[in-house]
């Protein structure tokens, strides 16, 4: 994607900041240079252009003459002279220099700088948003908790992600397809029918023994009081000898005796009636849970739907039609080490079920079939085994492993007080997404599950992000955009004026801090791609923060209500252009930007 999509010329995408602007310009002198004869190539390699460490060295800085200096046989400083004197033509520049072994570094004209602000009044809502991926579908899976409880904070850490990178992707131009894979067939959703069951018996008094590896918690026995709700006492029978394993000896396999008896028991239809009612009150729930967090499917794909529609054994077929597939032990297994997997897989059991797996093979064959260009699936840390697997079926069924991709996120501590919050998801004891929004709200939970890349552990600190003050991250960036409607309040409450359409801005912007600020705001279009294309949100968090730690910085230190008329319509311009910029990158991360605090 990255290389497609950058690959095309800049007119294609827009020029949207100064950047770019630098990028075009650049572009253009290289080109004629090359044509006239003066740079021996046949085309222009790929360069870098990136902010200096140290603001004396400029806006920018280039690695160009570097990069040309092999293929045009000339020392990289000679090169990088005869490229500044070509871009000298220019009115961009204020100052070009030659540094060290051949960077060229760049200070833009105030002129160009400023002009950033406009723009961002131009475009508002739309400022940072771009082409990039213009004409690329995406289906981007997430979160695909099992109906079998509700969400606890690892999910949440997923959405929060998978929400954020499909506004990314979105913002860039990509269309994207959200999906949640419903996993509503196989034992879990057994094991599940068979809890709910267990607590319903319980609640009419019948002594049963609930094994360990049902599903714990409390909200199992609020499924069990709905379904009693529902049918009352039609799902009580004799459950003399439900259980006939040994559990001690065999827990696995007494839990499968007891699932069985209870099949055999209620009769097929009973049976049903309660599996399919307890996945669907857990199912609600989880769709609530996610639409009170601010995350959206377009599609919720069942499981069971690629059973019902032949799909997984039209798959694995497939695979045995290329001769991917052997027998052995009465089970099938998929030639996975064909593929870079580090042994083969089965795919349908001795006993002729298929496994996860011949699913996962068939839905993401589904994937593709339904037109989709590149798909992103985004897993919990502990499927990175699973990662090989998918991609070598991938490969043995004809499709690029590359279109896939997957990102992995870590699983997320909660502090509180300094100490680790302990949970166990297997006694059901955990801390549930919507605790977590109910007590810390969904703008701090958002903003603190994308602040660090998702392939890193997070801690999430409760103290910290229940706290209303400046070192609280979101807090500070909120507080910004606040800060700037109460200003504009001001500006209303005591009548004061403004020129609307103030040309020249650096004429009076002359202070060093609001310089920086615009280069700051020109560079919020390159972080949204970079975030958009690196697959990594906490890009923009930290922008956000620097951003706002500018601003705070700066209006302390000027005021902004000044009597001179055109000093303080300038200040206005620039503190809104800030406001603009700080909603736009909340809003991708589907935060709120608060009008007062």
């Amino acid at each position: 994607l990255y290389k497609r999509a950058f690959g095309r010329k800049l007119s294609e995408i827009g020029a949207r900041a100064l950047k770019q602007t630098l990028r075009a310009s650049l572009d253009s002198v290289l080109e004629e240079m090359r044509t006239s004869g003066m740079l021996p190539l046949d085309s222009i390699p790929n360069y870098k252009i990136e902010a200096p460490k140290k603001a004396e060295h400029g806006d920018y800085s280039t690695n160009v003459a570097m990069v040309l200096a092999k293929p045009c046989k000339r020392v990289p400083r000679e090169l990088a002279d005869l490229i500044v004197a070509e871009l000298s033509r220019l009115d961009l520049f204020e100052r070009i220099e030659v540094a060290g072994p051949g960077f060229i570094n760049f200070l833009i004209r105030n002129k160009s700088v400023f002009q950033v602000v406009n723009q961002i009044h131009a475009e508002r809502a739309a400022y940072g948003c771009s082409e990039l991926g213009r004409g690329t579908t995406i289906h981007l899976e997430f979160v695909s908790a099992n109906p079998t409880g509700p969400l606890h904070i690892g999910h949440g850490r997923g959405a929060a992600i998978g929400s954020s990178i499909a506004n990314l992707l979105e913002s860039c131009g990509f269309e994207v397809c959200r999906e949640y894979y419903v996993n509503d067939a196989g034992r879990q959703m057994d094991i599940l029918a068979l809890s709910v069951w267990l607590r319903y018996l319980e609640s009419f008094g019948r002594v049963v023994e609930f094994p360990v590896q049902a599903y714990q918690g409390a909200y199992i026995e609020n499924v069990a009081a709905q379904i009693r709700a529902q049918a009352d006492d039609a799902m009580l029978v004799d459950v003399a000898g439900l259980a006939t394993a040994e559990p001690a000896a065999d827990p696995e396999r007494a839990l499968d005796e007891m699932i069985a008896a209870a099949r055999r028991l209620l009769g097929e239809d009973r049976y049903a009636e309660i599996r399919e009612s307890a996945k669907n009150t857990i199912l609600e729930a989880i769709k609530s849970d996610l639409e009170n967090f601010g995350v959206r499917f377009d599609v919720w794909y069942a499981e069971a739907s690629l059973s019902e529609r032949g799909l997984i054994s039209k798959a694995v077929d497939a695979l045995v039609d290329r001769g991917h597939v052997f027998d052995d032990g009465g089970a099938r297994w998929f030639r996975s080490s064909d593929f870079g997997d580090e042994k083969d897989r089965v795919v349908v059991r001795d006993n002729g079920a298929n496994t996860y797996f011949a699913a996962d093979i068939a839905y993401h064959q589904d994937k593709f079939a339904r037109g989709f260009e590149n798909v992103i699936d985004i897993w919990g840390a502990d499927h990175h085994g699973y990662i090989a697997r998918v991609k070598a079926a991938m490969q043995a069924s004809g499709l690029d492993p590359e279109r896939l991709e997957i990102l992995l996120v870590q699983f997320a501590t909660l502090i509180r007080g300094g100490e680790k919050v302990a949970m166990s998801t297997r006694a059901g004891e955990f801390i549930t997404l919507k605790q977590l929004v109910d007590e810390v709200g969904v703008d701090a939970a958002r903003f603190f599950y994308v602040m660090r890349r998702s392939d890193q552990h997070l801690e999430f600190d409760l103290d910290l992000a229940t706290a209303q003050n400046n070192d609280n991250p979101v807090y500070y960036v909120q507080y910004a955009h606040a800060r700037v409607c109460s200003v504009l309040r001001q500006l209303r409450e005591r009548n004061l004026n403004m020129i609307e359409d103030l040309s020249a801005l650096e004429e009076f912007l002359v202070e060093p801090s609001e310089r920086t600020i615009v280069i700051l705001l020109s560079r919020y279009p390159d972080v949204v791609e970079a975030a958009c294309v690196s697959r990594e949100p906490h890009q923009l968090t930290n922008f956000l923060r620097e951003l706002a730690t500018a601003f705070h910085g700066y209006y302390n230190a000027h005021k902004i209500l000044v009597d001179d008329e055109s000093l303080r319509s300038a200040r206005i311009s620039l503190v809104t252009a800030i406001q603009q910029v700080i909603a736009n990158g909340l809003g991708i991360l589907g935060i709120n930007a608060p009008r007062e605090m």
